[in-house]
Formats: C-alpha cells, sequence, structure tokens
C-alpha cells in the first residue's frame, strides 16, 4: 500500500489555479484548515482559500522534503514553499519553511499548517520589513 502521506504530497504539489477540483480528492468535505493567519471550515472555505491563494501569486511550488508518520491516520509533511508576490519583496522569489500536521480516513479531515507569518508577509513589507530586520539585527 503506497504511503498516504507522499501520495498527498505529490498530490498537492501539482495544484494550481485551474485545478483545484483535485481538492475533492484530497479533503473530506468537513475538512478543518489552520495555519498562523486562517482557521477555515469545509471544502468550499478551502477552496475558496486556495482560489485565492493561486490568483494572487507567481510561480507557486511546494517542495516536501519530509513524511512522518506519527500514528495510524496522523503525521507530518515538511516542506519549502517558494513564490512570488508583485507587491512582496520587490516581486522576488520568498522562500518560506513549514510543516503541516494531518489526519486522515481516505482524505484529510484535519490540517494544521506551521510556519513563521513574519517570513511570509511581514517581512517583506517595505517599512514594516526594514523595522523587523532592525530589530533582528539589535537582537542578535
Amino acid at each position: 500500500m503506497p504511503d498516504f502521506l507522499q501520495c498527498f504530497a505529490q498530490s498537492f504539489s501539482t495544484l494550481n489555479a485551474s485545478s483545484l477540483g483535485a481538492l475533492d480528492e484530497l479533503y473530506a468535505p468537513d475538512v478543518q484548515f489552520r495555519d498562523p493567519l486562517h482557521n477555515l471550515n469545509g471544502l468550499p472555505a478551502l477552496r475558496r482559500y486556495f482560489g485565492q491563494m493561486y490568483n494572487s501569486v507567481e510561480d507557486l511550488h511546494y517542495e516536501f522534503h519530509g513524511f512522518d508518520e506519527v500514528g495510524p491516520g496522523r503525521g507530518y509533511l515538511r516542506w519549502t514553499l517558494r513564490f512570488r508576490h508583485p507587491r512582496l519583496a520587490r516581486g522576488e522569489i520568498i522562500r518560506l519553511e513549514g510543516c503541516s500536521y494531518l489526519q486522515w480516513r481516505e482524505r484529510v479531515y484535519l490540517h494544521h499548517d506551521y510556519f513563521d507569518a513574519g517570513a511570509l508577509l511581514y517581512e517583506h513589507l517595505p517599512l514594516l520589513g526594514r523595522l523587523i530586520a532592525w530589530l533582528k539585527q539589535r537582537l542578535s
């Protein structure tokens, strides 16, 4: 039997704005999704979220490099996200490390993402980014 986490990651990494129908194959209708910036319930909300994300960024790509099943139907994926946003980091590629905790039966019904929201967003805003860089330098 193929490893669930590796199969999920492979399918997830092929998603784009025109293939969001594939979310139905990955997630249960009552999926609960949470990350540092969002808390969503249900597949329609998740589909809207991914639709907005894929339509607002460019060159979005997930690279999965860790597949850790910690018990029956639950485990972690470690990943690197790369993307460009026209209003962040002067449109240059942003790289974000994170992990996802998943619970599943046939499909994922619980998906929690863990990442540094500052590294995703705040550090790349013109004024706030300079302030955060200054604070980091002062604290190191």
